[in-house]
């Protein structure tokens, strides 16, 4: 169960990531509704993550919880690939496939 509040927690600031970044690519002068949109979902994203955070630090070691927080770099550079077809080198996916060992590791002491 503590697994799964860790991998929410990511997911949740995952998403509110990549409402940052669409944010980012909107005009603001053009289109200030829509980027108030993504800006303001980008918040309660945020929000809603912090407080899962706080359940999962009641019932988790900050030493085991918070490394494993770095599931964000690997869901948001899959996310950046499908969505905005970003591309990555093969270093940048072996440092990637590293974090994703590191999370397996962590999660193995919950």
């Amino acid at each position: 169960m503590n697994f799964i509040l860790i991998f929410l927690v990511s997911f949740l600031s995952c998403a509110a990531q990549l409402c940052q970044k669409q944010a980012a690519h909107i005009d603001i002068k053009r289109d200030k509704k829509r980027f108030m949109l993504w800006l303001v979902s980008s918040i309660l994203l945020l929000g809603i993550a912090m407080l899962l955070w706080l359940a999962v630090l009641r019932v988790v070691p900050v030493s085991i919880a918070y490394p494993m927080l770095s599931l964000n770099f690997v869901l948001v550079a899959i996310a950046a690939r499908l969505i905005w077809r970003e591309t990555y080198t093969l270093l940048q996916w072996m440092g990637t496939f590293a974090i994703v060992v590191g999370v397996a590791m962590m999660g193995s002491h919950l």
